[in-house]
């Protein structure tokens, strides 16, 4: 079973997900639930155990069909993919937990559809080709199209088509780029590409420099990299709160494509290729926080609030790539896991305040007492203090580490004072909205209901990240220097990634 490791974050999914549409599954939520948690669960265990391998014996690589690299399909878990696995199937289980409360009555097939979402990322993040790439992003666009206007909506709908339409020309844009580069390089499995790309004529690579814009361009529209970034907010804000909880991850895999492919095929050893995009990048990775910082001021609720706070991480992830060292790498890691989980956590914290706040929702404007102050209390004061980058928790370890990796004069003088000050207006905007959201109050009573404990222990969940990653900030980092040197240094895993030579 060890050897099949690599292929089980996809496959339980898509094997759960198929399930919940015959019956008798199909005719009961509660088997439903019970089915999709056990499913998710398994996929949990089965990301941790093919983390803890990979970390142990190295490279695992599983070829389907016995084709092997680089003609057929393959896929490689590294020390990075099986992070971000890993983290995936925790929203997942999150996003499970929370929706059994009663949010998966608004709308038909949402069990199936978390599965189908959860393949299509773990997929994304285990590919070892970037066609395969486009196969596993279409198989994630889709099920998220469906997440978008689970329980229906003209807000949902309007915020659906905008980001459909966004999507379609990313894909279109994506199979133009496939064809440029598989038209100079003769193929598309990401090591082969490495190794082929700084032996390319003048001519060749002038349409694989293209090629690569156009990736640049793809996956600056997934991750919501300024000026693509306007359908983020939008779409997040309407989503339900298991979905925009689970969609954290989303922009994530346009960053991780990022690191993928324009640090192993584009890095330093791409001859005139090499490190191409650092011109553009770093305008972009700025100008994206400032963006967001600049949202987050103006934002009417904590929704689009936390959408905003989505598209600053975004930037500082950026930063981490402009850099294009393996310490910003490691640096970029620690972030990205640990944004993810507390911004998925705030949207949780949104949807609890929304519940309990009745018609007023999540916007900061005066509204009756929510009905557990306490609680919520306590889950937003931890989720604002995390994303902003207050000591003792992992946003202020994830931060430092971003500063301690602009080691140059001029990346200082970029680096520090985007970080800092965006760090700042995201205190001024969280303190503002938890001042009216627990405080100004038209009235003391309450009339909604409790939180459910299937709610609470999903809020926890994500929560308990930002205390455990300082605790185990030890053995976190030592992972995520790891994974960025892995990353760096492909040549030496090439026999592993290429066991019969390049093409």
């Amino acid at each position: 079973m060890i050897e099949h490791l690599p292929i089980l974050p996809v496959l339980l999914p898509l094997l759960g997900a198929l399930l919940l549409l015959l019956p008798p599954l199909s005719a009961s939520l509660e088997r439903q639930r019970i089915a999709s948690l056990v499913v998710s669960a398994l996929t949990l265990l089965a990301a941790l155990t093919l983390m803890l391998h990979t970390r142990a014996e190295g490279i695992q690589l599983y070829v389907l069909g016995d084709w092997q690299p680089p003609f057929g399909i393959v896929l490689v878990s590294d020390l990075l993919s099986s992070l971000l696995v890993l983290l995936t199937s925790v929203l997942g289980l999150a996003a499970l937990l929370y929706a059994c409360a009663g949010e998966d009555r608004t709308g038909a097939y949402f069990h199936p559809l978390i599965l189908f979402q959860l393949m299509g990322i773990n997929g994304a993040f285990l590919t070892g080709d970037i066609f395969n790439l486009f196969v596993f992003f279409e198989v994630l666009l889709i099920a998220s199209y469906a997440l978008l206007i689970h329980g229906g909506g003209k807000q949902k709908t309007q915020a659906s088509f905008h980001y459909v339409a966004l999507n379609l020309v990313g894909s279109s844009l994506f199979l133009f780029a496939l064809g440029m580069l598989y038209g100079t390089l003769g193929t598309l499995n990401i090591a082969d590409m490495s190794t082929k790309v700084a032996k390319l004529s003048e001519a060749e690579a002038v349409l694989a420099r293209a090629g690569g814009m156009l990736l640049l361009v793809v996956f600056g529209l997934k991750a919501a990299m300024l000026p693509l970034h306007f359908w983020l907010t939008r779409a997040y804000s309407s989503a339900a709160a298991p979905v925009a909880a689970l969609f954290a991850i989303m922009t994530k895999v346009g960053i991780y494509s990022l690191y993928r492919v324009h640090t192993v095929v584009f890095g330093e050893n791409a001859g005139p290729l090499a490190n191409m995009i650092e011109p553009w990048i770093w305008p972009l990775a700025i100008m994206t926080v400032v963006a967001g910082s600049v949202g987050a001021l103006a934002s009417p609720n904590l929704r689009e609030l936390t959408a905003n706070l989505v598209i600053v991480s975004v930037g500082t992830l950026l930063i981490s790539v402009a850099l294009q060292n393996e310490k910003a790498t490691a640096a970029g890691l620690y972030y990205l896991v640990h944004s993810t989980f507390i911004s998925a956590a705030l949207f949780l914290v949104a949807g609890l305040i929304s519940e309990q706040r009745g018609k007023a929702g999540d916007r900061f404007v005066m509204s009756r007492k929510v009905r557990q102050p306490a609680l919520l209390g306590v889950c937003f004061f931890v989720a604002a203090m995390t994303i902003a980058g207050i000591p003792p928790f992992s946003g202020f370890v994830g931060k430092l580490l971003m500063l301690q990796s602009a080691e140059q004069g001029s990346e200082m003088l970029w680096v520090w004072p985007t970080i800092l000050i965006s760090s700042l207006i995201t205190i001024i905007a969280l303190s503002r909205g938890g001042t009216t959201l627990f405080w100004r109050r038209s009235t003391d009573k309450s009339q909604s209901d409790p939180a459910s404990p299937w709610q609470v222990a999903a809020v926890t969940l994500l929560l308990l990240a930002a205390p455990l990653m300082v605790i185990f900030g030890g053995p976190m980092t030592e992972y995520t220097d790891a994974a960025a040197r892995q990353l760096h240094q492909l040549p030496a895993s090439l026999d592993v990634l290429l066991p019969g030579g390049p093409s």
